[in-house]
């Protein structure tokens, strides 16, 4: 049976502005209004980023808007989130994030059997010249689609 998997929201200049190296699929601690929230797809994350810390991993920069049905028991927007993920793949994050240059963006938010989960991407910020060669050659597939739809 194929899994069912339905995404909330994708961070599209996560994939212009950086190199991804490698993806992890993690869940996320959240409250109860804040899955809610998600499910609604009320969500900002364009200036989102992940740090290890005591070997844990949490996202920052990460706005999950209040609940608008809710009572007074509402959770803050802004606050910091904890990803779950098994200890093996800590280290090894870890590891690569020590090296020069990595850094941990969150690249999408999807529902896989009614779970809220992140898909954190192991990412290098690319030079100018890199987004150039992107914008080249998007435009030169757009324009071989053009051709194959005209003939």
């Amino acid at each position: 049976m194929a899994e069912k998997v339905k995404f909330i929201a994708q961070n599209k200049k996560a994939h212009f502005n950086y190199s991804i190296e490698e993806k992890i699929e993690c869940g996320i601690e959240l409250l109860g209004t804040e899955v809610k929230s998600v499910k609604a797809g009320s969500i900002s994350f364009a200036d989102s980023f992940a740090e290890i810390r005591n070997g844990e991993v949490w996202v920052k920069n990460f706005h999950i808007s209040e609940y608008s049905y809710s009572s007074i028991f509402n959770h803050k927007p802004d606050r910091e989130k904890k990803l779950l993920l098994h200890k093996d793949e800590i280290k090894r994050l870890v590891r690569k994030v020590e090296e020069k240059g990595f850094t941990l963006i969150p690249l999408d938010f999807y529902l896989k059997h009614g779970i809220v989960k992140m898909t954190l991407g192991v990412c290098k910020g690319k030079k100018l010249y890199d987004k150039r060669a992107d914008i080249k050659e998007r435009d030169v597939q757009r324009d071989m689609q053009r051709e194959f739809r005209n003939r």
